[in-house]
């Protein structure tokens, strides 16, 4: 644990620990020989311990990355991932080069193989399942030839896997430093398990007020510059807006759910291609339901049959009492007005169903695995068969212990299916039979233990559907109310607040903004936001107005933070609370010196407490939670020993020891020196990265790009 405490320091420990089991690490080419930080291309987009990311190289891997995340993730999203991939990439490709670690052609593929995306791949496997070097390599030639573009993304993955691969050697190599010896595993135990009794008197922080301490400005300094690490701070930004949001008003909607009432009924229509007045079919009467809908509707005809559980969780009930040609509505459902018109019920249309199933050498998907017979199959599901026939079978059970299919795990469940969904045999025993029938069906697949769990009615049903916009009329007074307000605002006459006030808008902090966010609450992404308030020439106080896809944000700027040490203004709020539990505990101290526990609690309102089988591993203490002083203070201690006065983390505290036992002896602690090394072992990548990313130099350019 030396190196992990000692690294945020100097890292340069780690370099002598590790030295000389680098002494012997052999130094070759890997499978390319192609720089893996690439040239210095353009502008920079970072320098790491002064060394440059290429712009040009980070914004392919940038693009590369989106289209890999696809539109799930958003632009900032990919950056931020490629920026934190990159930085690391760049601290610890610099350990690498000061310790000469470097990978092996053998060592690269045996990273290959412990690889589930290509170990775990049938393009790349033998006969027997075992992943193929040589596949693999022909593999990787073959898209050298025949398919450039494919290969140059394939390098791209190669200079990922090496630089991973040099990541598990360098870590590895920390790790086998990392140990526990017996005395430290003895430690740990007794730590645990070691137990003190006491009698204690709490005085709580909470009996002084806040308000009969004064703490000035000048303390709130003071306490800042001593502990400076604790108060540092990014830059950042504070703005408030009002959001004028583009959504229907209440006559809107009422103009909606009458066009749908409307299209319920059959209109009167004149033609002028005919000279005539035409019947035009409402959603009630019509034939051709599906052109209807395709015409009149804002979402089309769904023919699907559905059940229950899958309609509308508020209207399913209604809905499935509907006759044939039967309508329900309008009804607001989310966004839309809706009318639902019953097409066609299918009785028992949906069944549940499990099965174990049993594969032959040569049956449909059987794996090479597989060598019985089909008669040695048959045999087999028979015999299965009669075990679930049996008054004590769990079907669930036996299925996962016998199924070869992919179910197996689920204990045979393969969920709800209409009819046609499933092989002829299958579906024809599960639709003709009664919900508890267990049988063997045989299918091209093997032999089916099959049970029939479940069985329920299905229903066609169609939606005419309108959505809930804001009209035009909507659209312009939301635009001329933005305009206004943002005129107004900008002009000065009255604050933000006190006008967005007067006309009843709702003002939206958003307080600090880092360069890199995208996320406003109650905006969403809104990057452009971000980047205006980090603008070289953007003031305290600025106002602006930002198109949004559904209306419009008028955004004000209220604050800036430099990049340092937070002011007195910022930091009060958590230094107030820890100046003020100072100066409590020296009052009480002062007050109460020289008394015994007794005295303590009659002068002070208080009761005597006892709390037993204390720990230093589990330092709370019954009625006053989390003590680490308290009981540390009590295992220093003889029994029937009175401590002095103590500052606690909720009060003072006065004890006296009336009970100390010690953890019975063992005769190894290998056992807990192990759980030690084993911990101390699973901490080591993130400690000795966060300590080496911390003792870098980062120079992050991102916001001048993005």
């Amino acid at each position: 644990m030396a190196i992990l405490e000692n690294i945020r320091k100097r890292t340069t420990v780690l370099i002598l620990i590790i030295g000389m089991a680098l002494f012997a690490f052999v130094i070759s080419g890997v499978f390319t020989n192609n720089d893996f930080g690439g040239g210095k291309i353009g502008s920079s987009v970072a320098e790491i311990n002064g060394n440059e990311i290429s712009i040009d190289d980070f914004k392919r891997k940038v693009e590369t990355a989106s289209n890999r995340f696809g539109p799930a993730a958003s632009t900032m999203q990919v950056v931020n991932q490629v920026w934190d991939q990159e930085v690391r990439n760049s601290i610890l490709s610099q350990q690498f080069e000061d310790l000469g670690i470097d990978i092996e052609r053998d060592q690269i593929m045996n990273f290959i193989k412990n690889m589930p995306s290509y170990s775990q791949s049938p393009q790349f496997q033998d006969e027997n399942g075992i992943f193929d070097e040589n596949k693999f390599r022909n593999f990787i030639a073959d898209l050298k030839v025949n398919s450039p573009s494919q290969y140059n993304l394939w390098l791209q993955d190669e200079q990922s896997i090496i630089q991973n691969a040099k990541q598990q050697a360098y870590f590895n190599l920390v790790k086998a430093g990392v140990g526990a010896t017996l005395k430290e595993g003895e430690l740990d135990y007794k730590l645990a398990n070691d137990k003190v009794d006491i009698k204690y008197v709490r005085i709580p922080y909470i009996s002084v007020p806040d308000s009969t301490l004064n703490i000035t400005k000048s303390e709130i300094q003071s306490y800042i510059n001593s502990h400076k690490e604790d108060f540092k701070q990014e830059e950042a930004r504070d703005i408030q807006y009002v959001y004028f949001e583009e959504k229907a008003s209440a006559e809107d909607e009422n103009a909606v759910k009458d066009e749908t009432i409307k299209l319920l009924e059959d209109t009167v229509e004149y033609r002028e291609q005919t000279d005539k007045m035409d019947t035009i079919t409402g959603f009630r009467t019509t034939s051709d339901i599906a052109d209807f809908l395709d015409r009149k509707s804002d979402i089309k005809f769904d023919t699907i049959y559905k059940a229950k559980r899958d309609l509308s969780t508020v209207f399913a009930d209604t809905l499935v009492t509907l006759k044939m040609g039967e309508t329900y509505g309008p009804y607001r459902d989310g966004d839309f007005f809706k009318v639902s018109k019953m097409v066609n019920k299918k009785t028992n249309g949906s069944a549940k169903a499990s099965h174990i199933l049993i594969k032959w050498k040569g049956a449909e998907r059987a794996e090479a695995t597989v060598t019985r017979s089909k008669e040695e199959a048959e045999e087999m599901a028979k015999g299965i068969l009669a075990e679930t026939k049996k008054k004590d079978a769990v079907f669930v059970e036996l299925a996962r212990d016998n199924s070869e299919g992919p179910s197996a795990p689920n204990g045979g469940d393969l969920g709800y299916f209409q009819e046609g969904r499933m092989v002829a045999e299958f579906n024809d025993f599960v639709f003709n039979n009664k919900v508890g029938t267990i049988d063997l069906v045989e299918t091209a697949l093997g032999y089916h233990i099959v049970k029939i769990d479940d069985k329920e009615d299905i229903y066609q049903i169609a939606t005419l559907a309108r959505e809930i916009e804001p009209s035009e009329n909507t659209i312009n007074t939301l635009f001329t109310n933005a305009t206004k307000f943002e005129m107004e605002s900008i002009s000065g006459e009255k604050a933000f607040t006190d006008l967005a006030k007067e006309s009843e808008y709702v003002v939206r902090p958003v307080n600090k903004i880092k360069a890199m966010d995208e996320n406003l609450p109650g905006l969403t992404t809104q990057r452009n936001i971000v980047q205006w308030a980090f603008k070289g020439d953007t003031k305290v106080g600025d106002i602006k107005r930002f198109n949004l896809n559904n209306g419009y944000a008028i955004v004000q700027m209220t604050a800036a933070y430099q990049e340092g040490l937070k002011t007195v203004e910022d930091a009060s709020t958590t230094v107030l609370p820890i100046l003020r539990k100072e100066r409590k505990a020296a009052e009480l101290i002062a007050a109460n010196k020289g008394k015994s526990i007794e005295d303590i609690a009659k002068d002070n309102s208080v009761s005597v407490s006892n709390a037993s089988a204390l720990t230093v591993k589990a330092p709370t203490v019954p009625g006053a939670g989390r003590e680490p002083a308290v009981v540390g203070t009590a295992f220093a201690m003889n029994v029937n020993d009175t401590s002095e006065l103590i500052e606690g983390e909720s009060g003072v505290f006065m004890i006296s020891v009336t009970k100390k036992e010690e953890a019975p002896k063992l005769d190894n602690y290998s056992t807990f020196a192990n759980t030690l090394k084993t911990s101390n072992a699973a901490r080591v990548n993130t400690a000795v990265y966060n300590a080496l990313k911390e003792a870098s130099e980062i120079e992050d350019n991102r916001a001048t790009f993005y």
